[in-house]
């Protein structure tokens, strides 16, 4: 790990990792690219290798400047790379440096000196060193240094033990043991460490345990140092130095057993967490058999209630501690008081645990050891509240025995291994139910139950927080002339909720800021720049353009959020991106902090980067899922460049990409438009059509198109209002509410006339062409889609010519042309499978159309060909609207071909696709040629219930032609024909 000051330096893979490492083994020396290529690579290298070394170390160099550090740390010396020393501390060499002045301490007799310098070069380790780092040379190091770094421990023991400190050192020597069972040496300390300690028979059994291990492991005796030793033992041998009753210092002794009970009171009111409460549970009974202490921790977001989870569950597990509970608040977020000192809370659990004020030792060292040896033998349960840092709590962690340690903290604090593995908590919001149950023991219960919708809603404008639960609660408490209503209003405007939950002594916005003041003052900006959007949930290219900086960089600064408790992890989305989030109270701070801390300028700056980024890859995403720029028209806004990489990682699935955002965007069409930037709020609409089409979100879509439609109409925006008027008119033609469909296109074609738009215009007579063919107006369909041809094919707009040709073909059908049908299908095809990727929605359109002109004329093998090839292309597009049609065609095929089970299980297939759709014309269509097809079977009630729904359904769209189908169906006699082709679908 680098750090530059206090901030962690970020280092990226694992090439980066190594590099790094092989420079810092080598600090002042040069180290050669090709040592370098050969260790990365194993010895197998690419051609581009010393290429991807230079690289590398560029990436390290910015990642310093990055964190402020000015100089060069990494120069270029032939035949490789330097890491300069000077100026920087490095571990490697601080220890070193060190571990020499104990030996010369001990050669000196200076004990004490000794295993202070002993003591400070091992408090430099913070695990394995250069983990994570592959390369057999660099594993080669780490051993030699965990080599050196055992040598030096057992070199710190041997000096402790000739200070008369083996109690202190038992826990310790404990867990090496165990870690390095072969060690002569440090078996030797820790069994006359037992001895001196007065526990002869326990320094037995341990070389009991020494020698099965010697001759289990390697087929030997212990070493003469450790037979000798032994031999010692058994006749008290006075060279030994035994003191079995003095090991633990007198002040430990002096006052007798004391039971310390220091627990604040239990929290009044609390509501809800037993699943946490499970969890933590699971801390008592749980351990190695003593030989180290559990931990727990809770986490959470301020005023998310980790104080009062904490004491109410130490309160419930009070008998299981009789040694003792300690209680100590380290004030890690307290903006009047230094947070707590280590030292200050050592001396005063000690006192609580029995030891004389004058007997405490005034160095911090000397302090935690004696705590240690104190709990040693004792079970007690030790609350360390309001944590910020693990350097905080790392010298109150017992050494091993029976007790057991609950931190909470906003902070995850990752060096903190908690045992069991459940006993890591991390608090979200309370249920709803939960919530409720809180606001109810604080308000009272019957003013809850007066007022049950209120109370959900004020729970949630409080965000199922305890803290502004309480908050709320008391206020209401303190004022029986409010209802719950008139907090709920007071409460519901998002500009004064802070300050109403921000009354008092306990106060949200207070909370909150303690908090942020502690974060990097990147992630503080990033923080209040999220708050200016309004997404419900986001990925890290967004924070990388509010910021405008690189996305790895952004979503370093996110994750620090998320490890601060301002954004939480909603999960990864389709796309493998992963998801954050604000609670809702904490947006509002953000947004509240974002317009006192930023200028109006930066503020539109921020965001705007974020909306024209989104715009580049919605418009890309539509045309990867069209295979080109087809189908639609665009604003001039300047479109913001995104990274290849980046883009192809979102977009390697365009639809799951819009699924994903679906949310996301319809807010920035809402947020766009209500700050007035029409070209924006419109252009992404019209890019997100594909996602309302394809996955029938027509509500998303009417919203969507209002809002952008109001904004454009506010600028006098004439190609703004043409493309909305068009996105509305086809909102309602997909809910077959035909007037209003041609009502709204007519206006957008008048509007892309006066704009002079001759794309845009043919686009709408494309789907006026629509709604004539479903009145029977054929003549005027065809004359509508005959004029939008040529502008399409001048346009170069492929998949608009080829559903052109496929609206054609239809028409030849329903006017008894099938010849003519499967021409122009075969066109439709042909033009769609020239579109870059082939597997269109334009091919799926126009080869439904080809197998639909087949079927009619009974060429039935093709037909199912041609049908098959259409659901198969449908179903990879998760298009449930064309998968219900696709299906429809296929099952009609095979009940031709006599193949009824088959055809049935296509028909409720298709039947199932349409009723997820919420599209009622396909519905009806399937209802229609499924009640034909049961009453030719002769299952006569059940076609006929399908017709009469097929019916109702026409009837109630006002497609007067399929009205028609329907009832002459159900006035013919069951038989066994064949559904009439004129019951087929008429567009995938």
């Amino acid at each position: 790990m680098a750090t530059a000051g206090e901030r962690t330096v970020p280092v990226g893979g694992a090439r980066q990792r190594t590099i790094l490492a092989l420079l810092l083994l080598s600090p002042g020396r040069i180290v050669p690219v090709d040592t370098l290529v050969d260790v990365v690579w194993n010895g197998r290298p690419p051609a581009t290798a010393r290429t991807q070394v230079a690289i590398v170390i560029a990436a390290l160099r910015k990642a310093f400047k990055a964190e402020g550090v000015a100089d060069e740390v990494i120069v270029t010396a032939h035949p490789g790379y330097l890491l300069r020393a000077e100026g920087h501390a490095l571990d490697t060499v601080t220890f070193s440096r060190l571990v020499a002045e104990a030996e010369i301490a001990v050669r000196e007799q200076r004990p004490a000196d000794a295993a202070r310098s002993y003591a400070e070069a091992l408090a430099l380790w913070r695990g394995p060193a250069l983990a994570g780092v592959t390369g057999q040379l660099v594993e080669d190091e780490a051993a030699r240094w965990e080599e050196v770094r055992i040598n030096a421990y057992e070199a710190m023991t041997g000096v402790q033990l000739e200070l008369g400190r083996h109690q202190l050192l038992l826990p310790e020597l404990a867990a090496t043991v165990r870690e390095h069972p072969l060690r002569e040496r440090t078996r030797y300390h820790f069994i006359l460490a037992q001895y001196r300690a007065g526990r002869r028979a326990e320094a037995m059994e341990s070389f009991r345990e020494a020698r099965r291990h010697f001759i289990d492991e390697l087929g030997m005796e212990p070493g003469p140092e450790l037979q000798e030793l032994h031999d010692a033992i058994l006749r008290d041998d006075p060279s030994l130095g035994a003191v079995p009753l003095d090991a633990v210092p007198e002040a430990a002794a002096a006052r007798g057993h004391v039971v310390p009970s220091e627990l604040p009171p239990d929290v009044p009111g609390f509501a809800g967490r037993a699943e946490e409460l499970d969890s933590l549970d699971t801390l008592v009974g749980e351990g190695d058999g003593g030989r180290t202490p559990t931990v727990g921790l809770i986490t959470g977001v301020a005023g998310v209630g980790k104080t009062g989870l904490g004491v109410r569950w130490a309160h419930r597990v009070t008998e299981q501690y009789p040694d003792g509970r300690l209680f100590a608040d380290l004030r890690g977020y307290d903006e009047h008081h230094a947070p707590t000192t280590a030292g200050d809370i050592l001396s005063r659990f000690l006192r609580s645990l029995g030891v004389d004020s004058d007997d405490v030792p005034n160095g911090l060292e000397d302090r935690i050891a004696l705590y240690r040896s104190v709990l040693a033998e004792r079970r007690v349960l030790i609350v360390l509240d309001n944590v910020r840092t693990f350097a905080q709590i790392r010298p109150l962690l017992p050494g091993g025995g029976g007790s057991t340690v609950l931190v909470t903290s906003r902070e995850q604090l990752e060096q903190l291994v908690t045992w069991p593995q459940r006993a890591r908590v991390h608090l979200g919001l309370l249920p709803q139910e939960d919530a409720v149950e809180l606001l109810g023991r604080i308000v009272g219960e019957g003013r809850v139950l007066a007022a049950p919708a209120e109370s959900a809603r004020l729970v949630e404008l409080c965000d199922r927080l305890p803290l502004a639960l309480r908050i709320a609660a008391a206020r209401l408490a303190s004022k029986p002339h409010w209802t719950v209503r008139h907090l709920v209003t007071r409460l519901s405007d998002g500009r004064r909720r802070l300050d109403e939950l921000s009354q008092g002594e306990s106060q949200i916005r207070a909370s909150f800021e303690l908090s942020y003041r502690y974060l990097h003052k990147d992630a503080a900006r990033l923080y209040r720049l999220l708050g200016l959007l309004g997404v419900p949930d986001f990925t890290a290219w967004v924070g990388a353009a509010l910021m405008d900086q690189d996305v790895l960089d952004a979503e370093r600064l996110i994750e620090h959020l998320v490890d601060a408790q301002f954004l939480e992890v909603v999960g990864v989305d389709a796309t493998g991106q992963l998801r954050y989030r604000f609670q809702n109270l904490m947006r509002l701070y953000a947004d509240e902090l974002a317009r006192e801390e930023e200028s109006e300028e930066d503020r539109l700056a921020a965001c705007d980067r974020v909306f024209r980024t989104c715009l580049t890859i919605a418009e890309e995403a539509h045309r990867r899922e069209y295979g080109g720029d087809y189908g639609i028209v665009h604003s001039e806004v300047p479109r913001r460049e995104i990274d290849a990489v980046l883009l192809e990682e979102l977009l390697a699935a365009p639809l799951e990409w819009y699924e994903a955002e679906r949310l996301s965007l319809v807010a920035l069409v809402e947020q766009t438009a209500r700050l007035g930037l029409s070209d924006l709020a419109w252009d992404l609409v019209a890019s997100m059509t594909v996602l309302f089409e394809s996955r029938n979100y027509l509500e998303d879509w009417r919203r969507c198109s209002e809002y952008a439609l109001k904004a454009a109409r506010s600028a006098d925006n004439l190609r703004g209002e043409a493309a909305m008027e068009q996105q509305l008119g086809a909102v309602d033609l997909r809910l077959r509410r035909l007037d209003q469909s041609a009502e709204r296109h007519e206006t957008a074609l008048d509007l892309y006339t006066r704009a002079e738009d001759a794309l845009g215009r043919a686009l709408v007579l494309r789907n006026l062409a629509v709604i004539d063919r479903i009145r029977g107006e054929y003549g005027r369909a065809v004359d509508r889609l005959g004029e939008a041809l040529p502008v399409f094919r001048a346009a170069g707009d492929r998949a608009s010519e080829a559903y052109v040709l496929n609206g054609m073909a239809q028409l030849a059908l329903d006017q008894g042309q099938p010849e003519a049908a499967v021409e122009l299908g075969l066109d439709a095809v042909r033009v769609s499978e020239a579109i870059q990727g082939g597997v269109s929605r334009s091919l799926a359109q126009g080869t439904y159309r080809l197998a639909s002109a087949y079927l009619e004329l009974g060429r039935l093998e093709e037909a199912e060909v041609a049908f098959a090839r259409a659901v198969g292309i449908v179903e990879e597009k998760s298009d449930l609207l064309g998968q219900a049609y696709a299906l429809l065609g296929l099952a009609q095929t095979r009940h031709s071909a006599g193949a009824a089970e088959a055809a049935e299980r296509t028909f409720l297939g298709a039947l199932d696709a349409a009723r997820r759709t919420r599209s009622p014309m396909i519905e009806g269509q399937i209802r229609l040629a499924l009640g034909e097809a049961y009453r030719g079977s002769g299952r006569e009630d059940e076609g006929r219930a399908h017709l009469r729904a097929a019916l109702g359904i026409f009837q109630g769209i006002g497609a007067p032609p399929w009205e028609e189908k329907a009832a002459r169906a159900l006035e013919r006699p069951g038989s066994g024909d064949v559904p009439a082709a004129g019951a087929r679908g008429e567009s995938a």
